[in-house]
């Protein structure tokens, strides 16, 4: 079963962003060979009029679904702004929301994420609120009419991985049909594999592949990875023990005794 985002299928379950990376030309190499169908893109980004045309212009040449972020906000004003600018300048209704509430490990104020959710959806956008793995604040969005939920795995760019699979499994089982996708703090291929296989239906990475040795190839590997993540939880893995059992029965099987 494909991704589904407000009504809007797509094939591939990895989205990827558009920042830091060494050239423009290493960003649209690696973006491709994510085999992504959904780019993230900030206006904050851009320094002038003509920076941000070029750049507008190769994410274009990507043909992607395109999904504007608010990056880099802390108040619901600057957010909802801005966000009323990206529906101008890149003409979509979608909206990645990012509201910071703390500089040290860039965690999002949940009270204000949760405001400014509901103005925009008021507003008419299809918000993707970027959030903790907080279980009570991820019901209260789903109420507010919110279709797609991004809790993170870990501080934004840290690479942990996902340091609490417990509470996104909890999430996962307490909202069956929400789409969800795990967006921060993934930084190996097998973070992506690890929540697609408990249910997740896609991830959001950026620095993982941007700040790599080698970004194509990494995109690459966790291209495979949201894959086999994805098949792993439609197979349904077994039961795990606590005890060893052989894979080989022993009924049938010869015995040889010593004869006195």
């Amino acid at each position: 079963m494909s991704l589904n985002i407000y009504g809007e299928t797509f094939t591939s379950r990895l989205l990827i962003g558009s920042a830091l990376y060494p050239s423009p030309a290493v960003m649209q190499s690696a973006i491709r060979a994510s085999g992504a169908d959904i780019v993230t893109v900030s206006l904050r980004r851009q320094n002038s009029v003509s920076a941000g045309q070029d750049f507008w212009d190769l994410i274009k040449e990507l043909g992607l679904r395109v999904l504007p972020n608010t990056a880099g906000c802390h108040s619901v004003k600057e957010a909802v702004t801005l966000a009323q600018m990206c529906r101008e300048v890149f003409a979509t209704d979608w909206i990645k929301l990012e509201l910071i509430g703390d500089e040290y490990n860039l965690q999002p104020d949940p009270f204000a994420l949760l405001e400014a959710t509901k103005i925009l959806l008021n507003d008419g956008f299809k918000v993707l609120p970027y959030c903790t793995d907080d279980l009570v604040l991820c019901q209260k969005l789903a109420d507010s009419g919110c279709e797609v939920l991004m809790p993170w795995g870990a501080p934004i760019g840290t690479g942990k991985g996902l340091l609490n699979p417990y509470a996104l499994k909890t999430i996962r089982e307490r909202l069956p049909d929400m789409t969800l996708i795990v967006d921060a703090g993934l930084g190996l291929p097998s973070h992506a594999c690890q929540a697609l296989e408990i249910g997740y239906d896609g991830v959001l990475l950026n620095s993982a592949v941007a700040g790599a040795g080698s970004p194509e190839t990494m995109a690459s590997a966790f291209r495979a990875a949201v894959d086999a993540g994805r098949m792993s939880f439609e197979a349904v893995a077994m039961p795990e023990k606590e005890v060893a059992a052989p894979s080989t029965p022993t009924l049938g099987m010869p015995f040889w005794h010593q004869s006195q």
